[in-house]
């Protein structure tokens, strides 16, 4: 039986609308709440959605950035809904054999609140 991934809800913190309107170095999670589509239940999975610039001065800063879990999206470009959109497209088309496996293909998306999990 394969199951299939449903966003529940995405939080954005801070809300991109507080940004201030001219930022070009721009940073803010993205947490997502997915569950089984046919069945109820949901997990986190985090997401840092920055801009090109924010990155380029993160890297500045040390030389090199470990930017797994990361989202870069165009300051001039940037649109809510169609992140929100793009995340939820993304998130529908994860499939797997358990949620365990699908959960783990979403972490390749976000941090997955059971990534490192062992019982």
């Amino acid at each position: 039986m394969t199951v299939y991934a449903s966003l529940r809800s995405i939080d954005l913190q801070p809300e991109p609308s507080s940004l201030p309107a001219d930022a070009e170095e721009f940073c803010f999670l993205a947490r997502l709440y997915a569950g089984p589509a046919d069945g109820p239940g949901e997990e986190s999975f985090d997401i840092t959605v920055c801009s090109p610039e924010w990155l380029a001065a993160q890297c500045r800063d040390g030389g090199i950035f470990d930017a797994r879990h990361h989202l870069v999206v165009d300051v001039q470009r940037f649109d809510q809904g169609a992140l929100v959109a793009w995340l939820e497209k993304r998130v529908q088309a994860v499939s797997g054999d358990n949620w365990s496996q699908v959960g783990k293909r979403l972490g390749h998306l976000g941090f997955w609140e059971f990534e490192d999990y062992r019982p």
